[in-house]
């Protein structure tokens, strides 16, 4: 964020933050936003499922820091199986496990 953003309507820019990063996206295909210097922000249906995300995003930082202690090289995985892992199982195409 911007000085400008922080220093003005500093939760206003959050949120505008978090809608550009979903681009027009499902939120509920996509429960989780990492803001750059700030904590996680989750949500779900229900303040229930909200905290299942938020656990969920914790345990994948926790596999992501020791694949870094690990192998400091260590890749991202490519765009198109991102896809293939999220895609598979939600969406209008779905066809691999929950619908």
């Amino acid at each position: 964020m911007t000085a400008a953003e922080i220093f003005g309507a500093y939760e206003q820019e959050t949120g505008n933050l978090i809608v550009e990063t979903l681009r027009g996206g499902s939120p509920l295909q996509n429960p989780a936003v990492l803001v750059h210097s700030h904590g996680p922000f989750t949500w779900g249906n229900d303040p229930h499922e909200a905290v299942v995300h938020a656990v969920a995003l914790e345990e994948l930082a926790f596999m992501a820091f020791h694949t870094e202690q690990l192998n400091p090289e260590a890749q991202a995985i490519s765009q198109a199986l991102r896809d293939k892992h999220s895609l598979r199982k939600h969406g209008k195409t779905a066809y691999y496990g929950q619908y």
